[in-house]
């Protein structure tokens, strides 16, 4: 019973449901390869695994950091985390770092390894050095002196991890090529990933606040928060419909639409929420929409 009970806090501790929402820049970057092709399923195997290693990697080290610093405490509203609950220690939660930072750095490397075949060194080295930038973004989040994420610079960090780089650097491993033209639904991808970012930070803002993690919630307020929240729902929505009008061949290009009465109905749920903890709910439904919106996307691409 002992083991079951280990197993099912670092199951929490990997915090499963966020999985979909980093998924979806490699699945975007992977379609739009196929659609220009070529495609390598190969190169889509590692994406994938790199990817879930990075976000467990993140994970870990944000329980790990708002623990260490006294943010994860009793006044914060959402679930409770395995080092603040007890059942996982600092020392246990440290090595799981360690073991999942060396798995993304192997899978990484043979993610390069094979998506950059035939390619000048400079390729190579500049892809290592990105996942360097990866691996160490995923714990300097909440982790150290200097954690990025008490300074409210965690929305660009997932915008250019989760949107940008995750879309364009997926689909550069496929095609061997930049096309500018991908910074759009990648864009929409980034700006869906920091919804989902400004919803828990608008959630924990008051225990935020008093623990001195600055996330730019805090710094907006609660009403500066939600207009945030609005522009950056927009702008997905924008960049989307900007990129099909330059790109629009089918009918079938526009099946992406079913995901946007989900983006505005989050909008207004979250413009009428008064109480913080009715935001959690929220997290997961947007990075759902997000998955949605980047499979119908993707399937109007390649029919």
């Amino acid at each position: 019973m002992k083991t079951e009970n280990k197993l099912k806090s670092w199951l929490q501790a990997f915090r499963l449901r966020t999985l979909p929402l980093s998924l979806s820049c490699i699945l975007l970057g992977s379609f739009l390869a196929y659609a220009n092709k070529p495609f390598s399923g190969l190169v889509l195997t590692l994406a994938i695994l790199t990817t879930l290693f990075l976000q467990i990697l993140s994970n870990l080290a944000n329980d790990y950091g708002d623990s260490e610093k006294g943010t994860d405490n009793d006044s914060r509203i959402g679930p409770e985390r395995a080092i603040q609950s007890g059942s996982i220690s600092f020392a246990e939660m440290k090595r799981a770092i360690y073991i999942f930072g060396v798995l993304a750095f192997v899978s990484g490397l043979s993610l390069i390894y094979f998506g950059m075949s035939g390619l000048p060194l400079s390729y190579y080295l500049g892809f290592l050095l990105l996942g360097l930038l990866a691996i160490w973004a995923a714990i300097k989040y909440t982790v150290g002196d200097n954690a990025y994420g008490y300074r409210g610079l965690g929305d660009v960090f997932v915008f250019l991890f989760f949107g940008l780089t995750g879309v364009m650097g997926t689909y550069f491993l496929h095609t061997h090529s930049f096309d500018l033209d991908v910074l759009l639904p990648a864009s929409t991808v980034g700006f869906l990933s920091v919804g989902v970012l400004n919803l828990n930070n608008m959630r924990d803002r008051i225990s935020d606040q008093a623990s001195g993690k600055n996330t730019l919630a805090v710094k907006f307020g609660f009403k500066g928060s939600k207009i945030y929240h609005t522009i950056i729902m927009l702008s997905a929505i924008a960049s989307v419909c900007l990129f099909t009008l330059m790109n629009y061949q089918s009918p079938f290009q526009l099946i992406f639409l079913l995901a946007f009465p989900l983006i505005i109905h989050n909008i207004i749920t979250v413009i009428k929420i008064v109480e913080p903890k009715q935001y959690d709910p929220l997290l997961k439904k947007l990075a759902m929409t997000t998955l949605l919106f980047v499979l119908t996307f993707g399937i109007g691409l390649i029919l």
